[in-house]
């Protein structure tokens, strides 16, 4: 290891202009709830997700579900907006799990794997409370 690797900003994404670090916490849930996950598929998911990360420059950090939803922490750049995001990794694992699962059941008419709805959260080191006190500490000019 270098000595940039114990900086503080090592984890961080940086640019030419910016140094950012975004991570969002991800909820997805199947169609109308059901209980269709084994651990094999969530692997499937997983594998899935990963791609998916790779292609729109993410980092997926971390990944883990139950039968009916699944459970993302994402880093992602600032030029991606979390809904381009959220469409790419569902479309991505749908049509993966669908074409190595076949034996799945159709839950609609469209055959989609997941809800429409999610749920998005930034996920941050700090809590709001901590970078309220933060900010409200900065020595104001007079």
């Amino acid at each position: 290891m270098s000595v940039q690797d114990h900086t503080p900003l090592s984890d961080y994404l940086r640019k030419r202009h910016s140094v950012t670090k975004l991570v969002v916490h991800l909820i997805f849930t199947t169609k109308y709830r059901r209980k269709l996950f084994d651990g094999y598929m969530i692997g499937q998911l997983r594998e899935a997700f990963e791609s998916a990360c790779e292609k729109l420059e993410c980092d997926l950090v971390e990944m883990d579900g139950e039968a009916d939803h699944v459970h993302l922490l994402v880093s992602y750049p600032p030029k991606l907006a979390v809904s381009v995001l959220v469409n790419n990794l569902k479309s991505v694992s749908s049509r993966r799990v669908r074409i190595l699962n076949t034996h799945i059941p159709r839950q609609s008419k469209s055959g989609a794997l997941w809800s429409r709805s999610y749920f998005a959260c930034s996920a941050g080191g700090a809590t709001i409370e901590t970078l309220r006190e933060y900010v409200q500490s900065q020595a104001t000019p007079d």
